[in-house]
């Protein structure tokens, strides 16, 4: 599943939630079992091997009827068997000796609670194989759990609804009664009954197709390989499909009627992916044919999800639209298409044995579609972009609240919350990290051992390290279990180096960063570091454990540590090393220049440095230098700028100009010569400076910026090709930001009367980004009315969070019950958590903190946990450091 991400102009910082509920208290399964001891809401005694599958959707009731006959081995005598359902309601349910014989039928006992669905025989049922026959009706949700419809405008204006399905990780029961959990996997046997014109998509080809009596059609799909429940996948609307052959597979893309060229982009990517993944993984891809199917709308906390030959991704994800398209868009489909394709392996073909071990799935994906994107696309430069996932992860990570990568999870609730930026950023940063360490060829090694020795099985973490250690010959076990089964981030102190016979010896003490505990007690790591002299490319290595250890580096001059930024830590330097390296900043690596900004904004907000020391470096900063590194302080400034913002919403507005003053002063003339119209054969990373700049210029309230957007949204009116289409999205949302009641009408006339599913989105959305108070409450309020479209209700309301946190908490909260039917019910233990988590006001612990006790339980409370320990952590920081900023404003800015 790839994590939800929008565009700069409207980005979104919220974190993945699949599907998942309350649940019955977890047991263990006994020793010996196919599981193990493996997590599990339900008895073990019973286990599924086949499901034949037929259903028929109703899409504009809103319901289904199904009929499920699975496989199932009776593992020891028992009156009853008890499986996973959710709002199903069931008619018949028959038990039948596969070998023969008459047939029972059971009574049911649901628990909605639980999700479970109980059969009572009247006598035991014996050990042996038995077909379960169940009948059954349900439930098609407008939110992206289980069997779901999508509404969206037609080329005629009127409204189509299409089916998906959305199982990750605890809802394949809303449309299968069955064992829904990752350790019980079975094959799949899937028919739908289809209406006359539409299109079904599923896991694997269509085997036949049957004409109906009504005109309708029944479509029956191939069996899947054996596999995990929430990796089923079913799509029924009026589509379009294109497909090629790679290695012997048909890649396809599926969309809506008319919107198949706009998927061209991502056709390409996919071949081009797969090649590649063949080859490194050592296992060709098992299934016939994989299809990428684009579904309008959106969820609040992902972008795609990874089921086996079917991958699902949201239009915004998936389709290229010249009229908005950019350059960050075309990197995000190409990195997303990777996740998902790296999940066909990693995942799909072996799946994490429970969700402790998640981050095998997630943080693996993340890191190999940050290296599918490097790879294909270097012209990119976007190995520049691995220091801002590192820095996602630590934000998370420095504070209470935080969590082992590896953490034991009892409930299907829990697991909702484990897909964070711990699980998918810190497992990638770690990964990258240990392949440094091991070696490219050593870490390619162990992954294919690993595939071929559990290809259609289930693991956990040390069955892949067990792999990369015999591949390797390093510890690398005692390293992983370091940063994977204990949360925090190691912090090394670089010592003053002593020079000698032209080699430089550093010593390093390993110590804990954390930004909200001071007095903490440290724990302990073995921390793979790198270092090198700034202008050098020679390397010295080392590994710190015990606290202490030293590197030796060829060359004397200022040391880099941590050179070239794989390393999962933070590096504090003494003031004389720190300022070495400020001197000679123009001459490093853009990758150090960028780890060294990250470092010492971090390092300063937390005061293990100078507050200021990180504008020092700004103010060193070439204008030549890296776009990536400019993109990197622009993003630095305009998030000071925010803290400014906060205290001014007090009234004095005095320090947050005289800063913007300052910021604007850096980066204006940097706009200006990047200029708002491309060059032809310009950089990549110029396109997405020019569009990060416009945002941050925007955010700083520069006039000069604000006007000539409004001059080229202006002419739009009678030019339609005044804003090209890479600017298109970034000019209407500086238009929006700065929007006054009229204007703001007119962006709401341009959204309702749109056709485009995907500008549609984006224009409803560019509504609730607006810096007017009165007008974000009005954004609120149409995000409760039918007209955006339900799954883009949540994404307003987030949106106006960026800005007036404490509002749109308050309203969420006011509102509970409308915003439940517009909140994926999967995610609603996160959502309201993560609108307040931009507070700076301390009443917004206490809220927060009575409405995580009228509305969950207190084993679902991990995103409340983070978001006070953000929101404490934000308030201290303000109040201790920007006076820091303040004098060393006072100082140096002009």
């Amino acid at each position: 599943m790839h994590r939800s991400l929008l565009s700069a102009a409207v980005a979104l910082t919220l974190a993945t939630a699949p599907a998942v509920h309350a649940s019955a208290a977890p047991t263990r399964a006994p020793a010996g079992t196919a599981a193990g001891d493996t997590t599990t809401q339900l008895p073990r005694n019973a286990v599924p091997t086949h499901y034949r599958i037929s259903l028929t959707p109703d899409a504009a009731t809103g319901t289904f009827s199904g009929r499920a006959v699975v496989t199932i081995n009776v593992t020891k005598p028992s009156s009853t068997l008890t499986l996973n359902a959710a709002d199903l309601t069931f008619a018949q349910v028959t038990l039948t000796p596969a070998a023969g014989g008459a047939g029972r039928d059971a009574t049911v006992a649901v628990d909605a609670a639980a999700q479970t669905a109980t059969f009572t025989f009247a006598q035991p049922v014996a050990p042996g194989m038995y077909h379960l026959a169940m009948d059954y009706t349900g439930v098609i949700g407008t939110q992206a759990v289980g069997l779901f419809s999508l509404d969206y405008p037609g080329a005629d204006g009127k409204k189509q609804r299409a089916l998906y399905t959305q199982f990750e990780n605890s809802d394949a029961r809303r449309m299968i009664p069955s064992w829904d959990e990752p350790a019980y996997k079975a094959s799949f046997a899937l028919d739908v009954v289809v209406p006359a014109g539409q299109m079904a998509v599923s896991n694997m080809p269509a085997a036949r197709t049957e004409a109906l009596p009504d005109g309708r059609r029944r479509v029956t799909f191939g069996t899947t390989p054996k596999m995990s429940t929430y990796l089923l996948f079913l799509a029924l609307g009026d589509f379009e499909r294109a497909a090629a052959k790679v290695d012997g597979t048909e890649v396809g893309v599926v969309t809506r009627r008319g919107a198949l060229p706009q998927a061209r982009f991502a056709l390409d990517a996919q071949q081009a992916i797969l090649r590649e993944y063949n080859d490194y993984f050592g296992v060709r891809y098992p299934l016939p044919k994989l299809d990428n199917v684009a579904g309008a709308g959106r969820s609040q906390f992902f972008s795609a999800m990874e089921n086996w030959g079917a991958i699902f991704t949201f239009e915004y994800a998936l389709l290229l639209d010249p009229t908005i398209a950019t350059q960050h868009d075309r990197e995000e489909i190409f990195s997303t298409a990777a996740h998902e394709m790296a999940h066909q392996w990693f995942g799909d073909l072996v799946t994490m044995r429970w969700w402790d071990d998640l981050w095998l799935n997630e943080g693996f994906a993340s890191w190999m579609e940050s290296r599918m994107t490097a790879r294909l696309h270097p012209e990119w430069n976007t190995r520049l972009g691995t220091v801002a996932t590192r820095e996602t992860a630590m934000r998370r990570d420095s504070v209470a609240g935080t969590h082992p990568v590896v953490q034991h999870v009892e409930t299907v609730e829990q697991a909702n919350q484990a897909f964070d930026e711990i699980t998918y950023s810190k497992g990638e940063s770690v990964i990258r990290m240990l392949e440094a360490y091991v070696g490219e060829n050593a870490w390619k090694s162990g992954v294919r051992a690993y595939m071929k020795a559990n290809a259609y099985g289930n693991t956990v973490s040390d069955d892949l390290w067990k792999q990369i250690e015999k591949a390797a010959g390093k510890p690398v076990t005692a390293i992983a279990h370091d940063f994977t089964l204990q949360p925090g981030i190691p912090l090394i102190k670089v010592g003053d180096a002593a020079c000698s016979n032209a080699a430089s010896t550093v010593p390093l003490t390993q110590a804990e960063f954390t930004r909200d505990r001071a007095g903490k007690a440290p724990l302990a790591w073995r921390v793979p570091v790198i270092a090198q002299i700034a202008g050098s490319a020679k390397q010295g290595t080392t590994l710190v454990a015990g606290g202490q250890g030293a590197v030796t580096v060829p060359g004397c001059g200022a040391v880099i540590v941590n050179a070239g930024q794989t390393g999962y830590y933070r590096t504090l330097y003494t003031s004389a090393g720190f300022a070495q390296l400020a001197q000679q900043f123009a001459g490093i690596a853009p990758i150090d220049q960028i780890g060294l900004l990250a470092d010492s904004s971090a390092l300063g907000l937390a005061g293990l440095q100078p507050a200021s020391d990180v504008l020092d470096l700004v103010q060193a900063t070439p204008a030549g230098a890296d776009p990536a590194v400019w993109s990197r302080i622009a993003g630095l400034l305009d998030g000071l700028h925010e803290r400014y913002r906060e205290e001014a919403r007090g009234g004095d507005t005095t320090r947050q100009r005289r800063f913007a003053a300052f910021a604007i002063g850096r980066l204006a003339p940097l706009m200006a010569q990047v200029g708002w119209t491309a060059r032809p054969d310009e950089a990549s990373a110029v396109a997405n400076l020019r569009e990060q700049l416009i945002v941050v210029l925007s955010d700083l309230g520069d006039a000069t910026t604000i006007a000539e957007a409004r001059r080229r949204y202006a002419a739009l009116t009678t030019d339609p090709q005044a804003v090209p289409g890479p600017l298109r999205k970034t000019v209407m949302g500086v238009v929006a930001q700065h929007a006054d009641a009229a204007m703001w009408d007119q962006l709401h006339a341009a959204a309702r009367n749109e056709t485009s599913p995907l500008v549609r989105d984006q224009r409803y959305t560019l509504l609730a980004a607006t810096d007017d108070r009165a007008l974000a409450m009005r954004a609120l309020e149409l995000a409760l009315t039918d007209e955006p479209g339900l799954t883009i209700s949540a994404t307003m309301i987030s949106e106006v969070a960026m800005r007036y946190p404490d509002m749109a908490f308050d309203f969420a909260v006011a509102h509970l019950a409308k915003i439940n039917e517009r909140v994926d019910a999967s995610s609603r233990s996160r959502y309201l958590a993560r609108l307040a988590m931009a507070s700076a006001d301390p009443a917004m612990v206490n809220k927060l903190g009575a409405y995580a006790e009228a509305n969950l339980a207190p084993t679902s409370r991990g995103d409340v946990e983070a978001a006070v320990a953000a929101i404490q952590d934000r308030i201290r920081v303000n109040a201790a450091r920007l006076p820091e900023i303040d004098a060393w404003l006072a100082k140096n800015a002009r």
